[in-house]
């Protein structure tokens, strides 16, 4: 047991606790990284059979070019490659090239490699890599061959996931192609960002487990197994967060954060972390907390309270507090239907808040293959009158969403200084548009006693 674990209680290895009042809310790690590999292959499969030849068609793109040169690859590229390729392989395009409904989608990669994939290289070359002008000579032929009417590249204003074509590689890509098939090149925004988005129901079970864990522990970190009144800090559980991750094979794509809201702070508002000393009997505690594990991505934040001695409950101004962001939850979720945009479900929700007299913001965005997905943003938090671009795409139907919001009301026992409650859920939208919770949202707190 490290210095750190024994100031604040924390009893080392996650999967090694002894039976108690804990014991049963121990989640269990992901199996075997190759058997992981194997799943996720499958997805694969799935993804560029099933999801991606109606995309083409439906965005009319009938050859689709993704070039990515190692460690500058396209925000798609991984999602498009084996889950044991862990970087471009010095120069990799791959080329999808639509033969038509009887056909399906021809995959090819010109340099690099992937058994899902057919090496488009000249004959007698095989021992060597495709590498430099050579892969630009063999993507003319190829073109000159297949001769496609629409030829989709990766640039985009506003969204990141559709605009991995760098300015080298495209003007590369001019150079080979010539006057007449550059002509042929549009700009495939919105296909790289709904093959991004799109989630297959086999995904699913998975990333309930990923939920399931989260939940788990979250409501651990914010027990008296994590945290002793007095004496653990913020940080402290910010860590805890990442020691466990490493013993359930996972991992997180941002530094976990706790922070606090006291009665006795100006103001009310929340304290960072690291700031302020320890965590007091009395306090609010938040956090913020994302799971990666075989490429999916969690987003959740929940709300925690320390009992002062004699209480059993929170005050009720705080209980209060959550019930009210709880309905914001409904409000949003409730206007939440595929074919919406994001800016349009914003106002909408805004309006209601409006006459309901709730005080909040509201940012949800998209999760998935990243944690901040490709896909529509309701707002921002900083930008709660619309986003141009992002918050303009659609809702799509068999995707996930991560209810990202917050709300504020008065607390009486705080002599009506404000509290600000933070949650997040992710939601699944599924193939009919409908919207349920992945797992559960909150709806009480987490008590630390």
């Amino acid at each position: 047991m490290t210095a750190r674990a024994r100031r604040t209680g924390v009893f080392a290895g996650a999967l090694l606790l002894c039976a108690g009042a804990f014991a049963a809310a121990t989640p269990r790690p992901l199996p075997s990284l190759r058997e992981q590999a194997e799943i996720q292959q499958q997805w694969l499969k799935l993804r560029l059979e099933r999801v991606l030849p109606g995309l083409m068609r439906r965005h009319g793109v009938q050859m689709w070019l993704v070039i990515s040169r190692e460690y500058n690859e396209d925000p798609v590229f991984f999602s498009l490659m084996p889950p044991t390729t862990m970087a471009a392989r010095r120069r990799t395009i791959l080329v999808f090239n639509d033969l038509g409904i009887d056909q399906g989608v021809e995959r090819l990669t010109i340099g690099g490699s992937g058994s899902l994939y057919r090496q488009y290289r000249p004959p007698n070359t095989e021992g060597r890599e495709i590498f430099g002008d050579e892969q630009w000579v063999l993507l003319r032929q190829l073109i000159e061959d297949r001769k496609p009417g629409t030829i989709g590249v990766d640039i985009s204003n506003n969204h990141a996931f559709s605009d991995g074509l760098s300015v080298a590689e495209y003007e590369k890509l001019l150079d080979a192609l010539g006057p007449e098939y550059s002509k042929r090149i549009v700009r495939a925004e919105e296909l790289p960002l709904e093959y991004l988005e799109i989630r297959l129901p086999e995904m699913l079970p998975t990333y309930k487990k990923l939920m399931e864990t989260a939940h788990s522990l979250i409501e651990r970190a914010f027990s008296n197994e994590v945290i002793t009144p007095g004496k653990t800090t913020p940080e402290d559980v910010e860590w805890w967060f990442r020691e466990q991750l490493l013993d359930l094979r996972l991992a997180t794509w941002f530094q976990p954060s706790v922070t606090v809201q006291r009665a006795a702070q100006s103001g009310g508002g929340p304290l960072e972390s690291g700031a302020g000393g320890p965590i007091q009997r009395g306090d609010v505690l938040h956090c913020d907390f994302g799971i990666t594990g075989m490429r999916l991505n969690t987003d959740t934040q929940h709300m925690g309270y320390v009992l002062r001695e004699g209480e059993t409950a929170p005050p009720p101004g705080l209980q209060r507090a959550l019930k009210i962001t709880n309905r914001l939850q409904d409000i949003v979720v409730e206007r939440i239907r595929p074919g919406r945009s994001g800016n349009e479900i914003l106002a909408d929700v805004r309006a209601r808040m409006k006459a309901e007299e709730i005080d909040g913001l509201i940012y949800p965005h998209m999760v998935g293959d990243h944690g901040h997905a490709a896909g529509p943003i309701i707002g921002l938090w900083d930008r709660q009158e619309g986003v141009v671009g992002k918050g303009d795409a659609l809702v799509l139907p068999n995707t996930w969403m991560s209810i990202e919001l917050s709300a504020k009301a008065l607390v009486p026992e705080w002599n009506n200084r404000p509290v600000s409650i933070g949650m997040e859920e992710d939601v699944v939208i599924d193939e009919a548009g409908r919207v349920n919770w992945v797992r559960s949202r909150q709806t009480e707190y987490h008590l630390v006693k």
